[in-house]
């Protein structure tokens, strides 16, 4: 008998191990599974943040479920649960604003809240994970008159629909292109010289710690309140703005065209006057050494920014971010 005839019986187990082997192999790379949903929507991420807004009010930590670690700033330094807005605050008011990303497990809020002395503005961020909180970014503007140089108007706290509209499928863009157009903004608010590096819609209008800073002639802290967000811009009036650093797009809602950004605003305070596009010449209202830390909504349709709602506040000059490296 030949040799391989004698070896044959040996070999077919082998053979048959191998072939399954190399099947599995083009099963594993050809069959993917499918992706796992959000173990949190946007009801389920607005519901936890409605718990930590009651939770702080009834000044009880205990009422909301964290995560293992938790990061917590207010008006970006780091506190402890427990500390800050959660000792002081005495209530809630009536306006409030969400912004929902399900893919990060994110979840913004703008509204207002009420301490013994006076009500402020406020806008936070929460990160989810499991259903756990283990991020809270608040931005709590106590002091309306700052910097100085710049006198703010009472707060107009309004519902604007527009944050909530569902953009038709060709209006709507990817989540990094709207990141795009939202730092594109910051790029033509920094050194403001009227060179447009991102696109507005006619009707956009922008509010800033309660203020319309758009289509508004009462605001008499720049000299071009009354045109629209383009037209500002192309006159170059924020020339006094150095920087736009440390800037953070943590959440998206591409259904609905949202971006929420985080960012510094430096202002040097070296310009005195400059000239706009249209041959004024003003005046910088900040001359000293000044920084905003901010938390900022934008409303992105077709592309364009249609609708900007902010609330910043005074940082010490050059201040660094805890949520950044």
């Amino acid at each position: 008998m030949h040799i391989s005839q004698l070896l044959r019986p040996l070999l077919r187990p082998l053979l048959a191990s191998l072939l399954l082997a190399h099947l599995g192999g083009i099963s594993a790379q050809t069959v993917q599974p499918s992706p796992s949903l959000p173990d949190c929507d946007r009801g389920c991420l607005t519901a936890i943040a409605d718990t930590y807004l009651g939770a702080m009010v009834a000044h009880d930590p205990k009422r909301v479920a964290w995560a293992d670690s938790v990061r917590f700033t207010e008006n970006n330094v780091p506190l402890a649960i427990g500390d800050g807005i959660w000792g002081t605050i005495t209530g809630l008011g009536s306006y409030k604003l969400y912004v929902v990303d399900e893919k990060a497990g994110e979840i913004g809020f703008f509204g207002q809240v009420q301490e013994p002395s006076f009500p402020s503005l406020m806008a936070m961020r929460l990160k989810v994970v499991h259903k756990k909180i283990s991020e809270a970014e608040m931005v709590i503007l106590r002091m309306i008159n700052e910097p100085k140089g710049i006198v703010w108007p009472d707060p107009i706290l309004e519902n604007k629909p527009v944050f909530t509209e569902l953009l038709p499928a060709a209006k709507r863009r990817e989540r990094e292109r709207l990141i795009s157009v939202a730092n594109g903004y910051f790029d033509t608010l920094q050194l403001n010289d009227g060179t447009l590096f991102t696109e507005f819609s006619k009707d956009c209008d922008r509010v800033e710690n309660g203020t319309k800073t758009t289509h508004n002639s009462k605001v008499d802290f720049t000299s071009v309140g009354a045109l629209g967000c383009e037209e500002q811009f192309k006159q170059g009036n924020y020339r006094y703005d150095d920087r736009l650093r440390a800037r953070r797009f943590p959440l998206v809602d591409v259904e609905r065209g949202l971006v929420l950004a985080a960012a510094f605003i430096d202002h040097s305070g070296v310009l005195g006057e400059y000239t706009l596009t249209d041959g004024h010449v003003i005046k910088s209202p900040i001359r000293y050494p000044h920084s905003f830390y901010l938390l900022e909504l934008f409303k992105i349709d077709d592309g364009k920014i249609r609708q900007i709602e902010s609330v910043f506040v005074t940082v010490p000059y050059g201040m660094g971010s805890p949520w950044l490296p």
